[in-house]
């Protein structure tokens, strides 16, 4: 005949297990007993006529008659032409690397810095120089394109 599978070590494990599991519940049921009620009452928060959270609900004097769903507009507003930036932005040089092919450039207008690579280049451009650029959404932000010097 075989013997048992079950060692030692097996049969304390599972009876430290069982032990836990069995101190877990209790602890759920003495929270459960010293908790004060909790019940869907006690859960619902109200938002009164200024905006801030209570718990008592909202008196039924205070209430507007009627609304005009017609006035709300659900949308985003229209850009008009002079929201729009300018196509071609103006900048300098911060740093760029011939080896590497890349490099920065400053608008002046925003003094926010875009990334440029060798391929957005038209012309030779060199650190402090001062180029005219377009902008393309790019994998990790905004980079110039169509560079030339001014």
């Amino acid at each position: 005949m075989a013997k048992s599978q079950q060692t030692y070590n097996k049969k304390e494990k599972e009876k430290a297990r069982i032990k836990k599991r069995e101190e877990k519940a209790k602890r759920k049921e003495e929270r459960k007993a010293n908790s004060e009620g909790g019940g869907l009452d006690n859960m619902i928060a109200y938002v009164d006529e200024f905006g801030m959270i209570t718990d008592t609900p909202p008196d039924p004097t205070k209430k507007k008659e009627k609304i005009d769903v017609e006035s709300i507009s659900i949308g985003v507003a229209r850009r008009t032409e002079e929201e729009e930036e300018p196509a071609e932005r103006q900048g300098k040089v911060a740093f760029f690397n011939h080896s590497k092919g890349f490099g920065f450039i400053n608008d002046l207008t925003t003094q926010e810095k875009f990334f440029v690579h060798v391929h957005g280049l038209l012309e030779e451009i060199q650190e402090n120089d001062k180029v005219s650029f377009e902008l393309e959404k790019g994998l990790k932000g905004m980079n110039a394109i169509k560079v030339k010097k001014i």
